[in-house]
Order: structure tokens, then sequence, then C-alpha cells
């Protein structure tokens, strides 16, 4: 036996480091590791290639090899977990719908699957879709049950840090605790997370924000919420609570707002707000947000408009953020960014106006690279950064990292 303080020990402990920033997500690449961990270069770079000799990490060239804009050099390579050690499943219930998406260890997809539900009102029927969905995307990847390793639940209401109930925003979900319902379902331990700072996690590490330390990621979708991340590492608040960007008030005294208040940035810009300011179809059908999508594309004068105006009140909320915080980027996801220039067009019009003038240019403000995908890939990413691993990678047992997110508990 190795006694405490032992250079095996040692050792062990500084392997258990660098698979835990790897596994959590934090770190892509040596540097990274170094950064995150506080071990000297010269000792991680020892373990990283004895960690890749022995097929517990990978290590694959990032963007194809492309290094990131003003750099020269040598390609950008993206250390992760071995992908062939097993898979995890990404869940995001919306409010009127699910994504899953199976993935390996290296957060690639090997199987995904969408429905339309009522998440809100129905929340055993989403609870046995989840379930029934599985199973076959498990079947059409291949992949054996038994590799399932875990979960991550991407939910749109925030996940304090404190006991909890069930999601706040959620109508029918107020006494499940969603991990322990997801996980009893699947068998498999599950984490949860907001939807808007999974959706900022996966473009921070898979998409348009990929070389952003300090980001400010919107989803504008069904509801509004944001996503930070603060020099390189996420940002949840005190209560972990931050991010509540669809209740911040840009219209004092406008419409009243499912959380109570009037004039929430999400009765301005939240698909209902869109798509009941649209005329009926033809046949008398409602518009969807689709179709205020597809028309706002399709240069229809009163879908610019009213996404446009959309934008203005985004970008009006979003001036306080930018001003306090100083982002490197601001990057704009969820559903309704499909809508394109006419969007980012108004949220810059009133960032620019609403921020305080500086030498430095203003805030670039762009669409995020993972479309409706992101918050589903955030989630696949924190049930990587939570999924139990094999003895194999010795070490993880004497680390206690803080958690990314927690588990929603009823006690």
């Amino acid at each position: 036996m190795n006694a405490p303080g032992s250079l095996e020990t040692l050792r062990r402990r500084n392997r258990g480091l660098v698979l835990r920033a790897v596994q959590s997500g934090n770190a892509t690449s040596r540097v990274d590791i170094v950064r995150a961990t506080g071990l000297s270069r010269t000792t991680v770079s020892s373990l990283v290639n004895e960690l890749l000799a022995e097929g517990v990490l990978s290590e694959s060239t990032d963007r194809g090899g492309v290094p990131p804009a003003g750099q020269t050099g040598r390609p950008p390579t993206r250390l992760t977990l071995e992908p062939s050690g097993g898979a995890v499943l990404g869940i995001h219930l919306r409010h009127d719908g699910i994504r899953l998406a199976l993935a390996d260890l290296a957060g690639t997809v090997l199987a995904e699957t969408l429905v339309d539900l009522d998440v809100d009102h129905r929340a055993d029927a989403a609870l046995s879709f989840v379930e029934d969905a599985t199973s076959e995307l498990l079947d059409h990847a291949g992949t054996a049950r038994a590799e399932l390793l875990g979960a991550g639940v991407a939910i749109s209401s925030p996940v304090p840090t404190l006991p909890h109930h069930g999601p706040d925003m959620l109508e029918t979900w107020h006494d499940i605790d969603v991990a322990d319902a997801v996980g009893q379902r699947l068998g498999v331990p599950v984490q949860v997370g907001n939807d808007a700072n999974l959706g900022a996690t996966a473009e921070r590490f898979f998409g348009a924000a990929r070389t952003t330390r300090n980001l400010v990621y919107v989803m504008l979708a069904e509801g509004v919420g944001a996503g930070l991340f603060l020099d390189g590492r996420p940002y949840f608040g005190a209560k972990g609570v931050a991010g509540e960007f669809g209740h911040v008030v840009v219209a004092p005294g406008g419409r009243v707002c499912r959380c109570g208040n009037r004039g929430c940035l999400e009765t301005v810009a939240g698909a209902g707000a869109l798509v009941s300011a649209m005329p009926v179809r033809p046949g008398g059908q409602a518009a969807e947000l689709d179709d205020v999508l597809a028309a706002c594309r399709a240069g229809d004068p009163g879908a610019l408009r009213l996404v446009t105006d959309a934008g203005r009140a985004v970008g009006t909320a979003l001036a306080g953020v930018c001003t306090m915080l100083d982002p490197d980027l601001v990057v704009i996801g969820g559903r309704t960014a499909a809508a394109g220039t006419a969007l980012l067009d108004g949220i810059g019009e009133t960032l620019r106006r609403g921020v305080p003038p500086t030498d430095e240019a203003l805030v670039p403000v762009v669409a995020g690279e993972l479309g409706a995908r992101a918050e589903v890939l955030g989630a696949v990413a924190l049930a990587i950064a939570g999924a139990p691993l094999s003895a194999a990678h010795d070490g993880l047992e004497a680390i206690d990292p803080a958690p990314r997110y927690r588990r929603m508990s009823t006690t």
C-alpha cells in the first residue's frame, strides 16, 4: 500500500486531476489542463502522454486543423475521454418538445430524436417518452444498455444550488425530482442543468465561442434565458440562478409574464409573443414559431419588423449585462436565432446605444453555430462530466470536484 504523501499517491492524485479536468470539459488541451489544475507543463505533458498511451484519453485535430483566428503554427488538438469507453444521453425538456441525443465520451452524437410534446403540462408523458426513446436510440446506434454511463437533462427552469422541489417554470413538475425520476427510468446517474447555461456550455466547447473566455449566451425560444462564462468558467451566481435574462423588465407596464411581473423580455421576445403577433394562417390555423421564422427569412415586411423589434428589446436588456461584465462575445442561440440578420441587426442597434462609449470596439454579437441543438449538446457535456468512470481511470476517487450543476432535490 502507498502511504499518504508517497510519490505514487501524488502521481495518482495528479493523474486524477488531469482526468477530471478533461472529463469536466474545462480542459480540452494541455495548456487548459495546466491552467485548470495548477500542475507544471512537464507533469501535465507526461501524464497526458501516459493516458493517451493507455487508451484512457483520446486526441484529435480541432475544427479540421484550422487554427483560431490570429494564430499560426501547428493545428490545435482536442483532448477528450476515449470515445469507446461508453455512451451518455443528453435530454432537453423544452416547454413544447423533447430532444434526445445519444453520444460517445468525446461528445460525438451517435443517434438523435425530437418530438413535439406539451412538456409543461404532461410530465408523465414526457418521462415515458424519454424512457422509450432511449431504448430506440441505443438500438439504432448499436449500443448496449450496459454501455450507457449517465444522462444530462437541460430544463427550462432555474436550477438553484439550495434544496429545491421540481422546476419552477414547468407547470406540472413542481413535486418531481427530475434527476431521480429520469434516473429511475433509465437506471443511470442523472445530472440536471438550466437549458440556457447548457447552451452556453455547448457553444463554448463545441460551437461559436471555442476561443472565448468571457461569454454571454442568449437563448431565444419558447422562453428566454442566458448563460455566462467568466474567465473561462461557467458562472451561476450565489444561489445558482444567474442568467434569468427573460425576466428582465424591458417594457414597464407591459404584458403580464408567466412569472407574475409585467413587461419581462420574454413577453416581447419569447416565441409566444412573436407567434401571437402574426396573422392567422390560411384556413384559420394559428401561426407557429417556424412560420414566423420562415416569413422573416422570405423577407415578409411584417415578420421582419416583428423580429427586429424583438431584437431591439434583447439589445436593450443586453446593454446592462455587457456594461457590467465586459464580455468578449455575445452568442445568440435557441430556435429564434434562425431568424437571421433581422434579429442580430435589431440587437446590435440598441446595444450600441445602450453601452457607454469606450476606446474598444463594441462586443461582437453572432449567431450560435449549434442552433436549436445547443441545449441538448450541453446536456451531453453535462452527462460526460458526471459519468462514473471505470476502475481503469485510477486517481479519480481521490478528487472531490466542485459540481458544475446540482441534482434537483425535494429534501
